[in-house]
């Protein structure tokens, strides 16, 4: 059985207490990490950037289609100032000049049918656009507020590593002090267990929350001082004090 000097067990109390702070502090950064807040705007956001990529391609594709419209205008039109041209030149036969007058009509009609369309696709696209403005500001307003959220919650975690720095010097500082054989007890019990050590105090275990059955208190009263003794429901180091029976 390991041994340590009663007044060495007590000190593992408050090396208990510097490592319940430490699992207290990991909990807390663990809560800020996985804030459901960050998760729900991350959702958000990418449902938010899939609908603005979606309008981002139907004002690529209109301006497109508005191009070619234009394009469509601007050749026609080419083609009825060259008829114009030599409609008003006066040269050729007749039947030249009528044909030239009907094929002009029939252009005209052609560029008033294009126009139509080209007005078309532009009111269309003013109305893209202003989707697409609209998405944006969606998005815009989520990266907001996850950067504002983001940067309290990255200023709570550094605060918390900061504590978590100041514990840990001063844990090392006070286990450097403790008897070795016992440190070396209480690091594999907290390992496997989550806790090392915890009172005694008027029978009950203060690892386990019970109190102890006259049995297992028989056998802790049958331990030498130095015996280092466990409490038989958690496994905890039981440490105990002047009055722990």
């Amino acid at each position: 059985m390991a041994k340590a000097a009663p007044a060495e067990q007590l000190k593992l109390l408050e090396l208990q207490g510097l490592d319940a702070k430490l699992k207290s502090l990991a909990g807390r950064r663990k809560v800020l990490e996985n804030d459901p807040r960050i998760t729900d705007l991350t959702d958000a956001l990418s449902v938010a950037n899939g609908e603005l990529g979606a309008a981002k391609v139907a004002v690529h594709d209109a301006e497109a289609e508005l191009r070619r419209a234009e394009a469509d205008v601007e050749q026609v039109a080419s083609r009825i100032e060259r008829d114009e041209t030599r409609l008003n030149s006066g040269t050729g036969l007749s039947k030249d000049l009528v044909a030239l007058q009907n094929d002009i009509a029939s252009l005209t009609k052609r560029r008033s049918d294009l126009e139509d369309v080209e007005l078309e696709i532009l009111e269309r696209l003013d109305t893209l656009r202003e989707r697409q403005a609209a998405q944006q500001a969606i998005v815009d307003d989520i990266q907001g507020s996850f950067g504002g959220i983001r940067a309290e919650l990255d200023e709570a975690i550094a605060e918390i590593a900061a504590e978590e720095t100041v514990v840990r010097g001063q844990r090392a500082a006070f286990a450097e002090a403790l008897d070795a054989g016992m440190l070396a007890v209480y690091e594999k019990t907290i390992a496997k267990r989550g806790v090392g050590a915890a009172r005694l105090f008027h029978g009950k275990s203060e690892g386990s929350g019970m109190m102890l059955s006259p049995g297992d208190l028989a056998e802790v009263k049958a331990a030498a001082e130095d015996d280092i003794v466990f409490c038989p429901d958690s496994g905890v180091i039981l440490v105990r004090s002047a009055e722990w029976n």
